[in-house]
């Protein structure tokens, strides 16, 4: 009975314990990191962002449904 007990390993060393993800702190992060570049590199990003809008409003998506009996 002993050499049982002495040879289980404990259920808390087979669990895989993985960080505990902060989404506030990345969020902060990605803020400061904003607020860090310049005004010409905000004006950029901001065209860029309104060009693919407008390719996108423009844009005519169509749905195909699938057929299985092709």
């Amino acid at each position: 009975m002993d050499l049982v007990k002495k040879n289980k390993i404990p259920l808390e060393d087979n669990i895989l314990n993985e960080p505990i993800a902060d989404y506030e702190k990345a969020e902060k992060d990605l803020l400061k990191n904003a607020l860090n570049r310049s005004y010409t590199e905000r004006f950029l990003m901001t065209t860029r962002l309104y060009k693919i809008q407008l390719t996108l409003r423009r844009a005519k998506i169509t749905h195909k449904p699938y057929n299985l009996n092709k």
